[in-house]
């Protein structure tokens, strides 16, 4: 008569329980035993039993003790080494300048450059690569939002006037007005569309499309229902949209760079044509950079954090920021004496009431 299986197990793991492993006898111990005899004593020997000990799973297969350590602990302690080796790998200290114009980037700082040497710089590839020489110059400027007490800057957008022109596209400009006389001097002065308050229902059902809007202040009242519409656009005095000099405004709306901050901190706009000579090229690159700064009061810190030139066919080149940002101490002393005159001013009206009285 056969043996039953669980007492053939004991009998042929018994002498090797000790250096197999610490918790076999706790597993034998487990293993049921069978009333009757098998079929078949293989197919019992084959059976497989598990045990659990200090966190390992202890597999039998036959007479062979595998352990399977637990997979939870050992991902997690793979990744812990992971980390730490990520958090070892710094990048190595600029020791010197690269000597030749191959290196591996990631071992030396990006390196910046003068305005004047940038420029020349975007030129001296223009020739070497033989592209268009009209192309345009584009500046990335990037910006920092933060300011105190958690508060950000809101996203903007303005218009500025460069002191050299450098396309000879101009905008469309929409001009309302009323007065016959106003009309003929914004078509002489170059207004795409010229008109009073039946422009409303044509803007509003998108039949008008410009670039932007003008407006005197006397049909203000009239043009309410475009402020959802027109946004930013809108005509106000902030925006030098609103008065009533309409050849000036014409002229700044016409000839006008408008720019966006784009993903909540990167402005990129185009300043110049890459064959204008080098001194006009900075000009208007401090132009722009200077009407960006008034959006940031100066005692909050530096507005740009970051500026790059490049052209259309060029890589970007990292400007010094060195004489490019507008000074603090200008800044506040334009703020004194816009207070000063606040003040003089509030002193003079009660003057001219007790007069008038």
């Amino acid at each position: 008569m056969a043996a039953p299986a669980g007492w053939l197990l004991r009998r042929v793991l018994a002498p090797c329980r000790r250096w197999a492993s610490p918790g076999l006898q706790q597993c034998l111990a487990a293993v049921p035993l069978s009333a009757g005899p098998p079929a078949r004593l293989y197919a019992a020997v084959a059976n497989t039993w598990r045990s659990v000990v200090d966190g390992d799973r202890f597999v039998y297969v036959g007479f062979v003790c595998v352990c399977v350590r637990n997979a939870a602990r050992g991902s997690q302690k793979d990744k812990q080494e992971g980390t730490q080796k990520k958090k070892g790998r710094g990048r190595r200290p600029l020791l010197s300048t690269p000597v030749d114009d191959v290196y591996l980037t990631w071992y030396y700082e990006r390196p910046s450059y003068n305005v004047e040497e940038a420029v020349g710089m975007l030129k001296k590839f223009q020739e070497l690569d033989f592209t268009y020489p009209k192309q345009f110059v584009y500046i990335n400027v990037t910006l920092d939002m933060e300011l105190p007490k958690k508060k950000k800057v809101e996203q903007f957008g303005s218009t500025v006037l460069l002191p050299y022109r450098f396309t000879d596209e101009t905008n469309k400009v929409l001009v309302f007005t009323e007065n016959e006389q106003e009309a003929e001097i914004a078509r002489e002065n170059g207004a795409a569309v010229v008109g009073g308050v039946e422009l409303v229902k044509w803007i509003l059902e998108d039949e008008i499309q410009v670039d932007f809007y003008v407006a005197v202040p006397a049909i203000m009242p009239k043009l309410i229902p475009l402020r959802s519409k027109l946004k930013r656009k809108y005509p106000s005095t902030k925006r030098n949209s609103l008065g009533h000099d309409i050849p000036k405004m014409l002229q700044f709306f016409r000839e006008g760079l408008e720019y966006m901050v784009q993903d909540e901190r990167l402005i990129k706009t185009r300043i110049a044509r890459l064959d204008m000579p080098t001194e006009q090229i900075v000009a208007n690159l401090k132009t722009v950079i200077e009407d960006i700064c008034k959006f940031k009061p100066s005692s909050s810190g530096p507005f740009v954090k970051k500026l790059v030139i490049r052209s259309s066919t060029s890589e970007g080149l990292l400007l010094n920021l060195d004489g490019l940002l507008p000074e603090a101490e200008k800044v506040e002393e334009k703020v004194e004496e816009k207070e000063e005159e606040t003040t003089e001013d509030d002193e003079e009206k009660p003057v001219q009431e007790t007069v008038s009285t």
